[in-house]
């Protein structure tokens, strides 16, 4: 494996252009983050710098541009608000090392080769927390966009509040606010291909600030972001107590889980647009390292960016070329033009956040998700609302919970149509085996030859284990059982004890057992099992026909010979 990601001079124009534009989206972004979590613009930039410049450097998708993002930011202010809660002196600190240990869990899950696995997650689940995540962003920065500071109590505590916000609302910030908001929702998207939106913003709102709103609303003050430290950042030595070490990892695991969901996600799209293929745990190493450097040097977390990564690539990028030109970008306006950032309204960007959040609900299946599951639509919906008022580990715990459930009660429906008894006298005449020829039909179908089969197929796994558990009452009672396996390729733990059970409760009856087109790892399986050591290998018979026969050949020959006692088995 490639210590570096794909750097190449090869499309040297497109990746610095694709690179200025992504550090253009990516500078109001990362201001409205750092500001909405609570700890400080500055953060939002450090972040954006560190966390685009090691993912770029050590990524696995040339063109992702990764950064402080709505979902990582929405987790990170909860952890903020809880760590200074608890200690108001090292708080803040704690948090930063929170995002240490989320880059160093993400490091590992790279290392560990675990990133096919992150994203297989039901939709319904992913679709709810992220929508949640959305709802809640909108909620803690409606607050600031009517001009007032975010109370406390998170989300519950802003809507609280809400009533007397919006009867003390303040007109100036307000304007302003609405005002981005309604650029940023309205704006033609072709104009967006000139100017982003995200900037225009910015732009226009900390002027009409400046020279109208004195004007407008007679000397009215509003809040601004205030002084950003420019130069290099502080070193954040890691800081915990043993009573919040708990809260720590759990928090940390949380943000791993989400930034790598996140990350991989925005990947799949990077490859549907530039028809290349990423490498997950290569990426995540990248995630990692960026979210440590990050968390040390006092910024927020961060993940893969959809929208900086789609710009990034549409206006040419192919290579991590543009995440570098957008990391040193952004660098020079935090180390140098810090102070061009000082009069931009809070309100401005609320409106930004408002809008971010907006866009992560996921609108499109929420209007239809009924329409495809009922079970899935209330599935999602509850992990909404527990990300919302509850905490975003319940959620996506009981979320994953009553899904997989569900899957799981499916999933043994349909593995229960593989099991099948025939050759019984009240089986259907419409009941078969899958490819069983003419004659295998003919002996199966004539009562008289006293032989039953036991038809399974598919892989089974536990699903099916009952449906087989199910025959057993029937089977006991049968003279001559074949168990065919020829529609099996996989044989789990727990379908093959069912069977074992089935099978030594036949022998116990006298039945004669034969196993016939039994593939590898099922062979293996039950004779593993010690099913060899009752039941003859002569009676392990590859040919499902060739099983059939044997059963009729030697149940007439029980016939003509029967047991001593004069009685026939």
């Amino acid at each position: 494996m490639r210590i570096f990601n794909q750097i190449n001079l090869g499309n040297l124009k497109g990746d610095l252009f694709g690179g200025v534009t992504a550090a253009v989206i990516a500078l109001p972004m990362a201001l409205a983050f750092g500001v909405a979590s609570g700890a400080g613009a500055e953060a939002g930039l450090y972040g954006a710098v560190l966390i685009g410049l090691f993912a770029a450097l050590f990524g696995g998708t040339p063109t992702l541009i990764s950064e402080p993002t709505g979902p990582m930011t929405v987790v990170f202010t909860a952890v903020i608000a809880t760590m200074t809660a608890a200690n108001p002196e090292h708080g803040m600190a704690m948090a930063f090392t929170t995002v240490m240990l989320t880059g160093l869990f993400q490091l590992t899950f790279g290392l560990l080769k675990l990133g096919r696995y992150v994203t297989m997650m039901p939709y319904t689940v992913i679709s709810g927390f992220m929508s949640g995540i959305g709802f809640i962003l909108i909620i803690i920065q409606l607050p600031p966009l009517l001009g007032h500071d975010p109370p406390t109590g998170g989300v519950l505590g802003a809507l609280t509040a809400l009533p007397s916000l919006i009867a003390e609302v303040n007109p100036a910030e307000a304007t302003l606010g609405l005002l981005s908001l309604a650029i940023l929702v309205l704006m033609p998207k072709r104009f967006g291909r000139i100017i982003p939106p995200q900037l225009l913003v910015l732009i226009a709102g900390t002027l009409a600030a400046i020279y109208l709103l004195p004007t407008l609303f007679e000397g009215a003050p509003y809040r601004a972001i205030g002084a950003v430290p420019g130069g290099l950042p502080s070193l954040q030595i890691p800081t915990f107590s043993t009573g919040q070490l708990q809260t720590i990892v759990i928090n940390a695991l949380v943000l791993a889980l989400l930034g790598s969901i996140d990350a991989l996600l925005t990947s799949v799209i990077a490859d549907s647009l530039t028809r290349s293929v990423h490498n997950s745990d290569k990426e995540l190493m990248g995630q990692g390292l960026g979210n440590m450097a990050s968390g040390l040097f006092g910024g927020l977390p961060g993940a893969g960016a959809t929208m900086g990564t789609v710009v990034n690539i549409q206006t040419g990028a192919r290579t991590a070329l543009s995440g570098l030109t957008r990391a040193l970008i952004l660098a020079v306006v935090v180390f140098g033009a810090s102070a061009l950032v000082e009069p931009i309204p809070k309100a401005v960007l609320a409106g930004i956040a408002i809008k971010v959040g907006l866009d992560i609900v996921d609108w499109s299946f929420l209007r239809r998700a009924h329409r495809v599951s009922i079970r899935g639509a209330l599935i999602m919906y509850g992990v909404i609302a527990m990300t919302v008022f509850v905490d975003l580990i319940t959620a996506v715990g009981i979320g994953l919970f009553v899904a997989n459930v569900l899957t799981i009660r499916r999933l043994a429906d349909l593995q229960s149509e593989g099991v099948r008894v025939l050759g019984l006298p009240h089986t259907e005449d419409g009941l078969s085996c899958p490819h069983a020829n003419p004659e295998e039909e003919r002996i199966l179908r004539n009562p008289s030859n006293g032989v039953v089969m036991l038809c399974l197929s598919g892989p089974l796994i536990f699903g099916a284990a009952k449906a087989v558990t199910r025959q057993q009452h029937e089977l006991v009672e049968t003279r001559s059982l074949v168990v065919d396996m020829t529609d099996v390729p996989h044989l789990g733990v727990t379908t093959s004890l069912a069977v074992e059970e089935v099978l030594r409760a036949a022998l116990a009856h006298g039945c004669r057992v034969y196993l016939s087109g039994l593939h590898e790892q099922p062979r293996k399986r039950l004779k593993n099992l010690g099913l060899a050591k009752v039941i003859p290998l002569e009676n392990w018979i590859d040919a499902r026909s060739d099983a059939l026969k044997r059963a009729i050949s030697e149940r007439a020959g029980q016939r003509r010979d029967p047991p001593p006692g004069g009685q026939s088995g």
